[in-house]
């Protein structure tokens, strides 16, 4: 048996033993692809099993596209990083900022200065999730926000909403992640007087050849779609049409949302076009550039202080000990220490997950792409009790064989 057809071998107990339903794998090294494996069900009720060309929801994902979408306009001087965002959103000229993390809406103080688009690509604005709170800041962050990925709420009343809410700690004093990349993608949208799809499409999807990632899912590819599955209260897996709070079970027609953050669907196949722009120096499939080799390096350095990189946290966990955060990804700062679950690879290695399973990094040390696609959702409740964590073990299999090959 060949390594790639090893790969694929390896990880179909997974899917067997119900860890979850099954992934899409993928390994480019050397100017070729070295392994494309699927295993398990795209919707085990249909008998579909996952394929190469199968669509998923890459949740967070989604981040990195859109800040190199970002990098373009900046090149072009459109805006510098130093501008505060309150040039095309002057709804956030004058922000409050909570006293503390438990304080509610009506104690706050005033920012320190204004939000710039150097904080929103480093989750450094101050801005978080709403389900982060309790009581009524959820609540009034759900009326404002709306879901996630599909959300009832128009982009300018989004911004405006948003901008009605406090911050959760003073513009550029660390990592808070939450709403920065969405509302990135709404200012570039502003900027080109069209919909944050139709700048992605002009800018990343159209020349690379992603001629399958975007907001929605055409009723011709509807077939293709990975349906989500998350786990039930005895931990078995089952189908879920819709998570609430993150997405419908079908997105309206005419929604005029889109996620920049978490929003985007992919294959395998264009997540690659994307990965090699980090391994082509800002160019990609048949040599098209999207962005020079100094904005590729601007993108791709480590832009917290050592303060900021050891405090931040994700559901309570360290972050950055050994890595950095550029533009919108991770940075391997620390090979020897560095997570495989966040990339790991030489010094430079950039990737940022997405929460559905999703993941891929790029090594511009080797010249290596890896893509890992899956659909597992569970509540945080679940997770701690150790339920939904298949995944992320096969993950570090895959990352393991893949480097081998």
């Amino acid at each position: 048996m060949s390594q790639p057809d090893a790969i694929t071998e390896a990880l179909k107990p997974y899917a067997a033993r119900g860890e979850f339903a099954g992934a899409a794998t993928l390994v480019w090294r050397d100017g070729k692809v070295v392994h494309a494996g699927a295993f398990g069900w795209r919707d085990k009720e249909a008998d579909a099993p996952v394929e190469r060309d199968t669509l998923f929801r890459i949740a967070s994902i989604s981040k990195p596209i859109t800040s190199l979408a970002a990098m373009t306009l900046l090149e072009e001087g459109r805006f510098a990083l130093s501008d505060p965002i309150a040039r095309w959103a002057p709804e956030f000229a004058d922000m409050r900022v909570q006293r503390t993390p438990a304080s509610q809406m009506d104690d706050t103080v005033p920012a320190e200065r204004q939000i710039t688009f150097d904080d929103l690509l480093t989750h450094r604005a101050g801005l978080n999730y709403g389900e982060t709170f309790e009581g009524d800041l959820k609540a009034t962050y759900e009326r404002a926000t709306g879901g996630h990925i599909d959300s009832p709420v128009s982009p300018d009343d989004w911004i405006a909403g948003l901008a009605s809410l406090p911050l959760i700690a003073q513009p550029g004093a660390g990592f808070t992640y939450g709403h920065a990349t969405d509302l990135l993608g709404m200012l570039i949208a502003r900027m080109e007087g069209s919909s944050l799809g139709e700048v992605l499409q002009k800018r990343v999807f159209g020349p690379l050849g992603m001629k399958d990632t975007g907001f929605s899912v055409p009723a011709d590819k509807r077939g293709r779609r990975a349906a989500m599955y998350g786990f039930d209260a005895n931990g078995a897996l089952m189908q879920r049409a819709s998570v609430p709070g993150a997405f419908l079970a079908e997105r309206p027609d005419g929604m005029a949302y889109q996620s920049g953050g978490q929003g985007l669907w992919s294959t395998i196949d264009d997540l690659l076009a994307f990965g090699r722009v980090f391994v082509g120096g800002g160019g990609g499939v048949d040599g098209v550039r999207i962005v020079s080799e100094d904005t590729l390096n601007l993108m791709t350095t480590n832009r917290l202080t050592p303060a900021q990189r050891a405090e931040a946290r994700l559901l309570g966990m360290p972050v950055f000990e050994a890595h950095g955060f550029g533009l919108g990804l991770a940075v391997v700062m620390d090979p020897d220490k560095a997570s495989p679950l966040r990339c790991q690879g030489g010094m430079g290695t950039v990737g940022w997950p997405g929460a559905y399973g999703g993941w891929w990094q790029a090594d511009p040390t080797d010249g290596s792409v890896m893509i890992f696609l899956a659909h597992n959702s569970f509540e945080l409740e679940q997770l701690a009790m150790g339920v939904g964590l298949g995944v992320y073990g096969a993950i570090m299999d895959f990352h393991h064989m893949a480097r081998a090959t």
